[in-house]
């Protein structure tokens, strides 16, 4: 089994305190962090990769050239079996679901985020992920990041109120 922790939407220009807290009381205990882009500063990933994280992110659509030149737009992953697409996502929060099934057809998971608005579920086969975002609740009325459990016979997601 393994236990990822999920974070997205930080928009974040330097290192904040409340990264340290994800790191330590939320993620403590994971595996793998992914981070579904407009991380705004790479230093945000930095904090994770200090508590002892392996970390796999993608750059968003508020990311500057600098994180785009570093982060992939998309990516997969292999996980206890299951492919995970990464991606961060486009356009109007409705139908982003099946924009980014297109673009990751081959992902039985999809990790994304851009919304802001937490969504752990099935959709045509695929589990959908979004943590939202843990530094600003425009969107939506919570800040929130989250974790997937994966195992070879089952993926669970579960969102963190901040």
């Amino acid at each position: 089994m393994t236990r990822i922790g999920v974070v997205s939407d930080t928009h974040l220009r330097a290192r904040e305190r409340i990264l340290e807290e994800i790191a330590s009381m939320h993620f403590k205990d994971v595996d793998l962090v992914l981070h579904a882009g407009d991380i705004v500063c790479m230093d945000v990933l930095g904090v994770f990769e200090e508590a002892g994280h392996t970390v796999v992110a993608v750059c968003g659509n508020m990311d500057g050239q600098d994180v785009r030149a570093k982060l992939p737009m998309s990516r997969t992953l292999a996980v206890e079996g299951v492919t995970i697409g990464l991606i961060h996502g486009w356009g109007s929060p409705e139908g982003i679901r099946s924009r980014l099934r297109r673009a990751l057809p081959d992902a039985g998971v999809i990790v994304y985020g851009h919304t802001h608005q937490a969504y752990a579920g099935t959709q045509d086969g695929t589990y959908f992920f979004n943590p939202g975002s843990p530094t600003d609740n425009r969107f939506t009325t919570m800040r929130s990041v989250g974790i997937i459990t994966v195992d070879s016979e089952r993926v669970e997601g579960t969102i963190i109120e901040l």
